[in-house]
């Protein structure tokens, strides 16, 4: 049997088959169309067939065919962008079979139809979306985003999903050709409707929710030009108004939900959702260590994406020279109007969240990388110049490290004779402008400024500076704050429930169950900031890095690390915002409380730093900041800081720190009594206590010891003497006022413990004494703890240097000190000073007796001129020679060194003797003319000195010991310092003819006497006296 031949398809033929399927129309109405999609265009075939024309589907007809199909209205035929989609995803397919056809030259030809259809597909699909009024569409009025937003999510997906309304999956290469070499005038409407629709989609998404689709369809439309170009020309990209504020850029500029997409609290309005905290860390205290640890770890890894996903975001659009300054102005914007986050108490509603700031750090920090390598010649880049004249950050209301504002303007005026030109200043001022402010916006900015092209490194330098001030390093100020809330709710807890215990009362149970409540929602936000802050070792990192170069950079405004300073401050570090050394210090006291968050990190120009600035007033004038300095060195302290390895070697095998540090904490120590704010008085206390703790420990190691004496033998009456005579001054306060706070708790006790009168008392003034009570105790805790640590250290110290403590001008106020506290110790007064549990009080007497008498044992070991016994008597207040004996009895009894016992009880026969020597010179004295006395002290002068003010004279050693705490004259409080003193010779002269006249005169009257006695005892017969 014959067989049949299939016919041979003429290359018009396998045409009209391909684009019948790729556009699912027909030309012939009798075709059997088993896809109910299929659309019999009727009369587009009259009218080919009008025109002579043959009903087949070719090239030149494809576009009319598409635009009739379009235009139609077709039962059951898809919607316009469906069909669109459609028609390139079938073209692809019969591409794909196409491959295969045999004949070279068919395969050509239908290659070129099958790309036509594609090209068409898209731009049909470009105007389509652009006015979805052209083509007739039922689908549109039930969607509320773009339609291309399935399919570029799609794109974008870890694995492909279907898209639109039963299409069957992706479209590759469709959204490419879309946007890649498209007219950006009809392309922008579309992006502008995309981005909309992405910002809405984040706009309540926290940590926890779909963020990551979204930004990674961000990312994928800004990899087209024109897409770059739509995001930064959207009207959302910098939103305006009259009422833009921090928070509306936050929430409603494009970029703004994905920065605000966090794990941190917020207002309540503004909080993302799924609720993190309630989500990850709800009744925490009864969860498991390992599921608190999975969320740790999801929250780190979600916040690491979203971190990267946004810097790869900024960084495509800088690439970009034509959207780079949009993104700078941006930034910059954001910036200036969240300036008020840099206040202790930050406005929610106006200023933007804190998971937008820390975020942004996250991310300005990953745009600094390429340059963050301190050694690097890279910072050379960064110019201190736009501080000045850079017109995009705002800096004219920062604090400056040192120059005030009129410094700055004449200091400008210097270098830019020739301005004139208009604009508003950028200057800084510092805690000594007034009211007034800066320099006013007529002030002129020196010519030639204004149009200055700095570096993308200056200026993202600076601007990381900024977001950090008010993003990462307010966050750490944020956890603090919280921490003491948490421990202040704690305490009223505890309190409410002692009371509640013994007398229960309705309205107590309630203020308990709100407290819990209290203690439950900050602990929550508290385990937020550790999950994104805390446990984020990298984003510390970074952050210490960028510091480092910081600190570098600074120092290189003033000839690099070297000591000692130049004696004047270049006004270029001069000027510089404070915060940018303070943020340095915040971060390194934040990271050294964190385990392991130093390692790997070098500390040494840190140190260095420190070292330099934390004593040198005439370079960083705030003397906080100078003393938070202090706190990271305390915080670094081998014995404290758990890196003992790395951090003692910065202490003691550091060239700078040998040389340095003990000198400048001792001069700290001093500058730090006058610090200009209301509270200096209280906060010396709290700076000293850093201070002291460093050198005890500093004490112990031989280098700095040996650097310790040479000090007080340099300094003798210099820093050295001012360090003692307020470390006198702060013991005597704080022991003082302990001592008498222990007092008012006892008073306290024996109210508590009468149990029928006490609960006789109201409920709420019970619960003010409960509180006072508590609050009694917290003082009486601390000064103990602080007047401990200064006796101890006077006593070690004295060991080694006794002679600055013997001068004229100190010797009697050391004295008096000693006395007062063994009046206190072993007093008739001391039984009322008794305690149940002393120890809870860091009170320890007797430590505190041994070391008192250690300081008289020590000095009067020194005492070669025999003055301290003298000293001792002198003091009318406080000595009794009782006391020395009772106090040795005391050490006898709890088993000290009886060596050290000897030596106390000898110091208090000279004091006896000494007061017999002063009793018998005071009555050879007698009746001392007025000018002879000191008008302070009312004592006989010894070198009298004209104060060159008031012109009053006075005795050297009284108005030295004054000088020591106020630089003033005490008759008119005009600047007064030692070197200003002018002797009195003559007066001088004098005071000793007065005394050796007095002594004369005793003199004579002792050997008239001697001889009146000798004449009056006779022998018998009165010729001749019993004694030759």
């Amino acid at each position: 049997m014959a067989t049949t031949t299939k016919p041979q398809r003429s290359p018009e033929e396998i045409e009209d088959i391909i684009l019948r399927k790729i556009f699912l129309v027909t030309l012939l109405g009798s075709m059997n169309n088993n896809d109910p999609r299929i659309v019999y265009l009727e009369m587009t075939a009259a009218e080919i067939l009008s025109e002579g024309g043959d009903l087949k589907l070719s090239k030149d007809l494809m576009e009319r065919v598409l635009v009739d199909r379009l235009s139609g209205n077709f039962t059951s035929a898809e919607p316009p962008f469906q069909y669109l989609t459609g028609i390139y995803r079938r073209a692809c397919e019969e591409q794909k079979k196409i491959v295969n056809m045999k004949d070279k030259s068919v395969r050509t030809q239908m290659e070129l139809v099958v790309n036509q259809a594609k090209k068409l597909s898209v731009s049909y699909c470009r105007i389509h979306l652009s006015n979805p009024d052209m083509f007739p569409d039922s689908e549109r009025n039930k969607l509320n985003v773009s339609p291309l937003l399935p399919l570029v999510f799609a794109e974008v997906a870890s694995s492909i999903d279907a898209f639109g309304g039963g299409s069957g999956g992706s479209c590759p290469g469709f959204l490419d050709e879309l946007f890649r070499d498209s007219d950006y005038e009809s392309v922008e409407p579309v992006l502008k409707q995309l981005y909309e629709d992405l910002r809405g989609i984040v706009l309540n998404c926290s940590a926890l929710g779909n963020f990551q689709q979204p930004l990674r369809a961000l990312m994928f439309l800004i990899s087209f030009p024109v897409g770059a170009r739509a995001l930064v020309n959207h009207p959302w990209w910098i939103p305006k108004g009259a009422y833009l504020n921090g928070r509306v850029i936050e929430m409603t500029s494009i970029l703004g939900p994905f920065f605000h997409v966090s794990a941190l609290p917020d207002q309540s309005i503004f909080k993302g959702q799924p609720d993190v905290g309630q989500q990850c860390f709800s009744e925490s205290s009864t969860r498991r260590p390992a599921d608190l640890l999975s969320s740790f770890t999801t929250i780190k890894t979600v916040m690491n994406n979203l971190y990267a996903g946004l810097a790869d975001v900024l960084r495509t659009l800088l690439k970009n020279t034509s959207t780079r300054e949009n993104v700078l102005q941006y930034i910059a914007e954001v910036i200036n109007k969240n300036a008020s986050r840099a206040h202790i108490q930050v406005d929610p509603i106006s200023s933007a969240s804190s998971g937008m700031f820390v975020n942004l750090s996250a991310v300005m920090l990953r745009l600094c990388e390429p340059f963050l390598d301190a050694n690097s010649t890279k910072k050379d880049k960064i110019d201190p110049k736009y501080v000045f004249y850079g017109s995009r950050l705002d800096f004219k209301e920062l604090t400056a490290l040192h120059a005030s504002s009129e410094e700055v303007t004449e200091w400008l005026n210097k270098n830019n004779p020739n301005n004139g030109s208009s604009g508003e200043n950028r200057l800084l001022h510092t805690q000594e402008t007034t009211s007034s402010g800066l320099l006013q916006n007529n002030s002129p900015v020196p010519s030639g400024h204004e149009s200055t092209n700095y570096s993308f490194i200056c200026e993202c330098f600076f601007m990381t500076a900024r977001v950090l001030n008010l993003g990462l390093l307010k966050s750490f100020s944020d956890f603090k704050h919280l921490v003491q809330d948490i421990q202040r709710c704690e305490d009223n807890l505890a309190t409410l429930k002692t009371m509640q215990e013994q007398t229960p009362l309705p309205r107590l149970a309630q203020d308990i169950a709100r407290l819990e409540k209290e203690i439950e929602s900050f602990t929550q936000e508290k385990l937020c900031y550790e999950a994104q802050i805390l446990r984020d070792g990298d984003l510390l990192q970074q952050a210490l890095s960028f510091y480092q170069l910081m600190v570098v950079w600074l120092v290189d405004r003033i000839g690099g690390f070297k000591m000692p300073l130049p004696q004047t401050c270049p006004m270029e570090f001069a000027c510089m915002p404070e915060h940018f050394v303070e943020d340095v210090m915040e971060l390194l006291i934040f990271a050294s409380r964190i385990p392991r968050a130093l390692d790997g990190v070098k500390l040494d120009d840190f140190m260095n730093f420190i070292i330099m600035f934390m004593a040198s007033p005439e370079y960083i004038r705030n003397p906080y900041l100078r003393a938070k300095m202090v706190e990271v060195l305390n915080c670094w302290m081998p014995r404290r800081s758990g890196t003992s390895s790395v951090t003692s070697t910065l202490f003691e095998g550091h060239q700078l720190s040998v040389q340095y540090l003990v000198r400048n904490l001792l001069k700290l120590y001093v500058d730090i009594e006058f610090t200009g704010s209301h509270t200096q008085f209280y906060d010396k206390f709290n700076i000293r206590h850093n201070i002291a703790e460093l050198l005890e420990y500093l004490w112990q190691v031989p280098v700095h010891q040996n650097a310790w004496k040479q000090i007080a033998k340099e300094e003798e009456k210099g820093v050295y003497l001012n360090f003692l005579n307020f470390l006198i001054n702060d013991s005597i306060f704080l022991l003082d006022e302990s001592l008498n706070k222990i007092l008012e708790l006892k008073e306290l006790e024996a109210e508590m413990s009468n149990t029928t009168e006490w609960e006789q008392r109201p409920a709420q003034e019970r619960q003010e004494r409960t509180r006072l009570f508590h609050s009694q105790e917290n003082i009486i805790r601390i000064d103990m703890k602080l007047a401990m640590e200064d006796v101890s250290m006077l006593a070690f110290t004295t060991e080694q240097i006794t002679a600055p403590f013997l001068l004229p001008e100190m010797v009697e106020r050391v004295a008096s000190m000693l006395n007062y506290f063994l009046l206190q110790l072993v007093g008739p007064q001391r039984k009322s000073l008794t305690l149940k549990d002393p120890e809870k009080y860091e009170f320890r007497p007797k430590q505190l007796l041994k070391q008192i008498v250690n300081i008289y044992v020590h000095l009067a070991r020194g005492d070669h001129e025999n003055i301290f016994p003298s000293a001792i008597t002198k003091d009318g207040r406080s000595y009794n020679d009782q006391l020395f004996t009772e106090a040795a009895n005391v050490l006898r009894r709890i088993g000290e060194d009886p060596r050290m016992i000897q030596a106390f009880d000898d110091l208090g026969k000279k004091a006896i003797a000494a007061a017999s020597e002063a009793m018998d010179a005071e009555a050879i004295l007698g009746d001392i003319p007025d000018e002879f006395l000191d008008p302070i002290q009312y004592t006989l002068m010894k070198d009298p000195v004209i104060l060159p003010s008031s012109r009053i004279i006075v005795d050297r050693p009284v108005i030295q010991r004054h000088l020591l705490s106020d630089a003033s004259d005490p008759f008119n409080r005009s600047h007064l310092t030692p070197d200003m003193l002018i002797p009195d010779t003559e007066l001088k002269h004098k005071i000793e003819e007065f005394v050796k006249s007095q002594q004369r005169k005793q003199l004579g009257e002792d050997v008239s006497m001697q001889n009146s006695s000798k004449s009056s005892i006779q022998s018998p017969d009165g010729t001749r006296p019993l004694i030759d």
